[in-house]
């Protein structure tokens, strides 16, 4: 019975730490969306692939810090933060690109590309502006493979 209750006792300090480490990775899955499609405005990374050969204009919406640590190469940074200045910076390529927008931000749950893409197509009047499901994470992820 002793040995029952400290097995016990050992899962639940293994899960816990589990749970812990996912909690506070930067890079760790999500788990509930993995298996869910793309809402509307949104692309999959394997979409980006698919449809446009990886020939999107990328759009990082993190903070300046997160996109000068590491960013998809190519990509512009326009966070909202400091989006009117940025916007000036990048309006000229935004407009005459003609590649689709990919706009991506720290996780699957970050709330901030959904932002910038209602942005880009409302107020600039940007036609084809996508959200990557999953955000830097899986594009992160699809690069390690």
């Amino acid at each position: 019975m002793k040995a029952l209750k400290q097995a016990f006792v050992l899962l639940a300090l293994s899960a816990a730490a589990a749970v812990a480490t996912h909690v506070w990775h930067p890079n760790a899955p999500v788990w509930y969306l993995a298996d869910e499609s793309p809402a509307e405005g949104e692309v999959t990374i394997k979409e980006v692939q698919e449809r446009w050969n990886s020939d999107v204009l990328w759009i990082d919406a993190r903070v300046r810090e997160r996109y000068n640590e590491e960013h998809i190469p190519g990509a512009l940074l326009l966070n909202e933060y400091e989006r009117d200045d940025l916007l000036l910076e990048h309006l000229e390529k935004l407009q005459t690109s003609g590649k689709p927008i990919v706009v991506y931000c720290d996780a699957a749950t970050c709330e901030a590309s959904h932002k910038m893409r209602e942005y880009l197509t409302q107020n600039v009047g940007l036609p084809e502006v996508w959200v990557l499901t999953g955000g830097w994470p899986a594009w992160k992820g699809a690069a390690g493979k």
